[in-house]
C-alpha cells in the first residue's frame, strides 16, 4: 500500500525523550520498572530539524499537532513553546495538544503554555493519578504540589486542560474526590482510565482496580491513524505511522 502524505492532517510529535518522572511500566524501563533501557538515548528534536524535516505546505494542511512522549515528557523540551509558535505562526487553525505529567518548570513557563493553548478543541493533558498521598506512587519522582501549582498557573492563563487518571488499587478509591477537584480547578475534561499493561508489563508493588475494570472490545482491529489520517516523528526525527510502532522499536524484550 502506497502512503501519500498529502493525506495526514494529523501529526503526533514526540519532542524529547528527556523525563523527570519514573513511571515503572513505562517502556524507558525494563520489566522489572527500574533499570533503564539502554535501547534509549536521552536527546532533544530542535526546532530547526523539525522545519528542515517538515515543508510550509505540509504544516498548513495540518488539523492538529500534539505533543506527547513515549520515552519522554514533551514539557521537558526547552523550546517547547517555540515549537508551538511556528506550527501556529504557518498554520494560524491549527489545533496545538500536549500530554505531560506537569511536575516540571514554573508557574511563569504554564503561564505562556496556556496563553498558547487557550482556544476551543486546545488542550493540554496533566496525568495525575490520584492525589497527594498517591500520585507519586506510580508516576514516581513527581511532586503533587507543584503539578496542582502549574495545572493552575496554566487555566489561569486561559489554557484548556484535562486530567488523565490511570486507576490501580491503590488510588481507585480517589477517583470521584479527583474528579471534583478537576471540577473545582476548572479542568475541562477528566478521565479515569484503567492500563493494559498490567498483562504486558506487570510489575511488582502495582495492581489492577478491584472495582475499575478494563474496556477491553474484541473484534476487527480498527487502526486510528488511518482513522484520523495521522503520522508520528519520534524524539530521534524519524517518522513512523504510529506511536505503538514506536514503541516496540526499543522493546525492553530486546536488550542484549
Amino acid at each position: 500500500m502506497s502512503f501519500d502524505l498529502s493525506n495526514v492532517r494529523v501529526l503526533h510529535l514526540e519532542p524529547t525523550s528527556f523525563c523527570n518522572a519514573g513511571c515503572p511500566q513505562c517502556a524507558r524501563y525494563s520489566d522489572d520498572g527500574v533499570t533503564f533501557n539502554p535501547k534509549v538515548d536521552t536527546r532533544n528534536l530542535d526546532l530547526n530539524i523539525i522545519q528542515t524535516v517538515l515543508p510550509k505546505r505540509f504544516v498548513e494542511q495540518l488539523d492538529k499537532m500534539f505533543m506527547c512522549g513515549v520515552y519522554g515528557d514533551p514539557a521537558a523540551h526547552v523550546g517547547a513553546i517555540d515549537i508551538y509558535d511556528w506550527f501556529r505562526d504557518l498554520n494560524p487553525e491549527i489545533t496545538l495538544g500536549m500530554n505531560t505529567n506537569g511536575s516540571m518548570r514554573n508557574t511563569e513557563w504554564w503561564t505562556d503554555l496556556g496563553h498558547r493553548l487557550s482556544r476551543e478543541r486546545d488542550y493540554c493533558v496533566f496525568s495525575i493519578d490520584g492525589l497527594e498521598d498517591t500520585n507519586h506512587i506510580y508516576r514516581r519522582r513527581t511532586q503533587y504540589k507543584k503539578i496542582m501549582d502549574n495545572a493552575a498557573a496554566f487555566i489561569a492563563a486561559g489554557g484548556r486542560a484535562h486530567w488523565d487518571m490511570l486507576v490501580f488499587k491503590h488510588n481507585e478509591h480517589q477517583v470521584d474526590e479527583c474528579m471534583q477537584l478537576a471540577k473545582d480547578m476548572g479542568f475541562v475534561v477528566f478521565r479515569a482510565k484503567v492500563s493494559k499493561r498490567f498483562t504486558t508489563r506487570p510489575v511488582a508493588g502495582l495492581e489492577p482496580p478491584e472495582v475499575y475494570k478494563p474496556d477491553l472490545q474484541y473484534g476487527d482491529v480498527i487502526c486510528q491513524a488511518l482513522e484520523e489520517r495521522s503520522i508520528y516523528i519520534d524524539y530521534r526525527g524519524e517518522i513512523l505511522p504510529c506511536c505503538w510502532l514506536a514503541e516496540e522499536k526499543y522493546t525492553v524484550n530486546d536488550f542484549n
